[in-house]
């Protein structure tokens, strides 16, 4: 397990076809410019790619300090001693998620535009929640919209972090931070970049703005 830090930050997820023999240097520019979470997702690989791959993206964050999460497979998690699971509908558990995975691993869990769903996954167990989409996305074009003042709401009453997902830019983003949320989970706006690392570094530092806006003492 990385040390744990707060669960604040970009949140990247991983593009598709990743292979363990392959040039991980985008995942790699992404850690490098201050990802704090990457969530490994490949619902085509075979079980033993998927393996592979996992093993390398643990190395990676290791080495970077970030925590590695592995989409919808729990047995996964298991096996490459990831730092937790995110679970969406369907997809599994999350109580017994809860009672399988070590002490101080995650358990996040897709909620959409449901904030009764994410009451439920809190009461199970979840350390985050996440909401999208936000925006149109390219990658789940047909996703249904989920409105900003979840976040709010999730913060008022679920006392949790909650996570951003869907349709996100660097342009749109602070949009996001402003309604509340706590993560950034980015797929296309970072990955598609022409220099990943300094996309990356550009998301972390609007938490970096967000956090000195807080802290910065009142003026009279």
């Amino acid at each position: 397990m990385t040390e744990r830090q707060p669960l604040r930050g970009l949140y990247a997820i991983t593009p598709p076809g990743l292979t363990a023999s392959g040039d991980l240097a985008v995942v790699a520019a992404a850690l490098r410019g201050g990802a704090a979470f990457l969530q490994y997702r490949d619902k085509d690989a075979d079980a033993a790619s998927r393996l592979a791959v996992a093993r390398a993206l643990r190395r990676l964050c290791h080495q970077f300090g970030a925590r590695l999460l592995i989409n919808d497979d729990l047995a996964l998690a298991l096996a490459v001693a990831a730092d937790g699971v995110h679970l969406g509908a369907g997809d599994g558990d999350l109580h017994a998620a809860r009672q399988a995975l070590p002490t101080g691993c995650l358990l996040g869990a897709s909620c959409y535009g449901d904030f009764a769903r994410a009451r439920t996954a809190v009461a199970a167990g979840a350390d985050y929640v996440a909401f999208g989409s936000v925006s149109p996305s390219t990658t789940k074009p047909l996703a249904p919209a989920a409105a900003l003042s979840l976040f709010a709401h999730c913060r008022a009453e679920l006392g949790v972090p909650s996570c951003a997902i869907g349709g996100i830019t660097i342009g749109n983003a602070p949009a996001v931070l402003a309604a509340g949320a706590d993560m950034l989970a980015v797929i296309s706006d970072l990955f598609a970049a022409a220099d990943v690392e300094a996309r990356a570094a550009a998301y972390q530092s609007l938490f970096e703005d967000k956090r000195r806006e807080f802290t910065q003492p009142a003026t009279v």
